[in-house]
């Protein structure tokens, strides 16, 4: 009886251990959209109706006259409004999954200081991260059929520029807001519809009269097929020491629990030429 039992712990100590074993995959993190209104690129959009006019539609979306003409380079010196016609008023940032590469955490905007007096020149860049690392390297290109909004979190200043692939590709092919005061911003990016972040599409950034800060986005195309042996990005590697105790533990089990088997199996003795079992 005190053989068995030991059996059946050496079996329960290896089943355990083999779980060990087994890598644990960690729940995906969830995150939310912060309107239901935005589209797949993270802009806000309005359609204007009957009776609305430039103050209406602010008033309606908590934002001011000024902000939506900086966001809408269409309204003319009389913010005339079109029915029917689609009014940015906003953009927020949009989660998506990077197919390749690991994913550090992007380093924060450095400042560079440059003869500027009383404002400041914000210089922002949405690249083409070819390999997924969330750094921008000399040979990933920029990416044109985005969206970068600046806003001043009390709300002395708000712009937002359309991203391009301009001609000179020896200078910096980013989009710079000039002019710009000093304050703390937030900057928001949004992305083509054929395009995957690879890093956070919004920044916090605070500015002096007299930096010239330059912001990075790194965003990974659609059609980019992650390679399928390649590890998950924060996936701990196997280690075979597990694997081999408990293999060795699952034998020694085994090899005990048939002892035991012929252990409590009745001994025979051969007399007279006939099999008599001794009880």
């Amino acid at each position: 009886m005190n053989t068995k039992r030991f059996f059946i712990f050496l079996i329960l100590i290896s089943m355990l251990l083999f779980g060990l074993w087994l890598p644990v995959n960690a729940a995906p993190n969830l995150q939310q959209v912060a309107t239901p209104t935005a589209g797949p690129d993270g802009r806000i959009l309005y359609i204007a109706e009957a009776g609305d006019n430039c103050y209406r539609i602010a008033a309606l979306n908590g934002i001011t006259v000024e902000q939506l003409r900086q966001l809408n380079s269409k309204l003319d010196e009389n913010c005339t409004v079109i029915v029917g016609q689609e009014y940015l008023i906003g953009i927020i940032s949009v989660a998506g999954t990077p197919t390749a590469g690991p994913s550090p955490t992007p380093a924060p905007p450095t400042a560079t200081p440059t003869p500027f007096t009383g404002t400041t020149e914000i210089c922002v860049l949405l690249f083409d991260d070819i390999n997924g690392n969330s750094l921008r390297e000399t040979t990933e290109p920029a990416v044109a059929g985005g969206a970068i909004s600046v806003t001043e979190n009390n709300g002395e200043y708000s712009a937002a520029q359309d991203t391009l692939i301009p001609a000179d590709l020896t200078a910096y092919q980013g989009i710079c807001f000039v002019d710009v005061p000093v304050g703390s911003y937030n900057i928001t990016v949004g992305i083509p519809d054929n395009y995957n972040p690879t890093m956070a599409l919004s920044t916090s950034l605070d500015v002096k009269a007299g930096d010239r800060a330059f912001v990075d986005f790194g965003v990974q195309s659609k059609d980019v097929v992650a390679d399928p042996g390649a590890e998950a990005p924060g996936e701990q590697p196997r280690s075979p020491l597990f694997g081999i105790l408990g293999a060795a533990f699952l034998l020694g089990g085994a090899g005990l629990g048939y002892y035991a088997w012929r252990s409590g199996k009745p001994e025979s003795k051969l007399s007279g030429g006939g099999n008599i079992l001794k009880k």
